[in-house]
């Protein structure tokens, strides 16, 4: 197909996408309350301009107290630690819930994502492109415990944090499969829920191995890029069409024989070898 844009294009431009999607939501999130009467549109704009650049600033100050104090930081500390009042925090703030949100926007928006722009800036194919992002978010959150932490306590599961932040994935994901299907003449018409499934279950993945990590980080990745890759070429297998995977769903394969007892793996040829004597 003609001027055919790589899987890296497609996901750069998922990117960016997700930043414009990334700020818009925490704009419309904008919590706390603002002055009482009406106002001139003007003046309105001025406010609402001067409070989300101090929500950010507050944002920031509030990440640092996390990571030297830790999850379980209070409201007081926080307001503490940037050297203000608590009551100053709350005016930017409704409550712990909203600086949740707030704190798991701006991660996003100056961690993750620009770590995905740097990680897809190369030419790479489908599978290298699906590791690398699995690869990126582990990463981040796994780099960032504090924070992930103090984000889903201070709002939980159900909450508007984990649910838009989960948005936010999904509909970068959702571009680029909608886009690669497109240029395989695929249906995409299924890229929303598999983007949405996909997410959901990484995310809960790795909420379950950050509480006491009972196996090593690379495994986690090795297993989450085994199960999303296994998916997509599924998927891709049937080029995204429900009624032709309904009509002929693929058969398990046969289990690979076991070796036998005294016998070794030959690793070059995949196959069971007398051991030597």
């Amino acid at each position: 197909m003609a001027n055919r844009p790589s899987p890296a294009s497609a996901a750069r431009a998922a990117v960016s996408a997700a930043a414009t999607v990334t700020r818009g939501i925490e704009h419309a999130l904008l919590g706390g309350p603002a002055e009482s009467g009406p106002k001139p549109d003007g003046r309105r704009a001025r406010w609402e301009k001067h409070k989300q650049a101090r929500r950010t600033e507050l944002t920031d100050g509030t990440i640092a107290a996390i990571r030297e104090l830790g999850a379980d930081v209070g409201m007081d500390e926080i307001a503490g630690h940037i050297g203000i009042s608590k009551t100053v925090l709350y005016r930017y703030f409704t409550d712990k819930n909203d600086l949740g949100v707030a704190v798991t926007f701006r991660f996003f928006e100056t961690t993750l994502l620009p770590r995905l722009t740097d990680a897809i800036s190369d030419e790479v194919d489908e599978y290298t492109l699906t590791r690398t992002v699995i690869e990126v978010y582990v990463n981040a959150v796994a780099d960032e415990p504090a924070l992930y932490r103090f984000a889903w306590s201070a709002s939980p599961t159900s909450s508007v944090t984990s649910a838009e932040s989960e948005k936010i994935v999904a509909q970068l994901l959702n571009a680029t499969l909608v886009s690669r299907f497109d240029e395989r003449s695929g249906d995409s018409s299924g890229a929303q829920v598999w983007s949405y499934m996909l997410v959901g279950a990484m995310q809960r993945a790795v909420d379950w191995w950050m509480v006491d990590r009972p196996i090593e980080l690379p495994e986690l990745i090795d297993y989450l890029v085994m199960m999303v890759w296994s998916s997509i070429v599924g998927v891709a297998t049937s080029n995204g069409s429900r009624e032709l995977f309904m009509a002929d769903p693929p058969a398990m394969p046969d289990p690979a024989p076991l070796p036998e007892p005294g016998a070794e793996t030959d690793p070059d040829a995949g196959t069971a070898t007398d051991s030597p004597a």
